[in-house]
């Protein structure tokens, strides 16, 4: 399953009250940083599997410097006004408080912890 970690403007992440991130900003921070490339595909094959998932959003975004980006992704995938990624390293995480830097937002894991770093 996972743990996910999310770049939100809302406290704690799941309210549904606040400020969101709309598609549109994260967008354009996507097309400013040479580091995130918008993919809109992600693939991957579970280990020990012959099998391949496929996950499709216009807003996926991969972070195309990532030393793991062909084997663990390292996409980021906006969706209901905030960046969600699922088991971040610590160089996804840093990505995504500087991120959350340019947004006006902060870092927050699935049980309301902040990654400020």
């Amino acid at each position: 399953m996972g743990y996910d970690v999310h770049i939100t403007r809302r406290t704690p992440w799941w309210k549904e009250e606040g400020e969101v991130i709309t598609a549109q900003e994260w967008e354009a921070v996507v097309a400013a940083d040479r580091e995130l490339e918008m993919v809109q595909v992600a693939r991957t094959s579970p280990r020990g599997q012959d099998a391949v998932l496929e996950y499709r959003h216009k807003c996926l975004a991969q972070m195309a410097t990532h030393p793991e980006r062909d084997t663990d992704g390292a996409w980021l995938d906006w969706r209901e006004g905030r960046v969600v990624v699922k088991n971040p390293d610590e160089i996804l995480l840093k990505k995504m408080r500087e991120i959350a830097g340019v947004l006006g937002a902060r870092v927050q894991g699935d049980d309301c912890e902040y990654h400020d770093g």
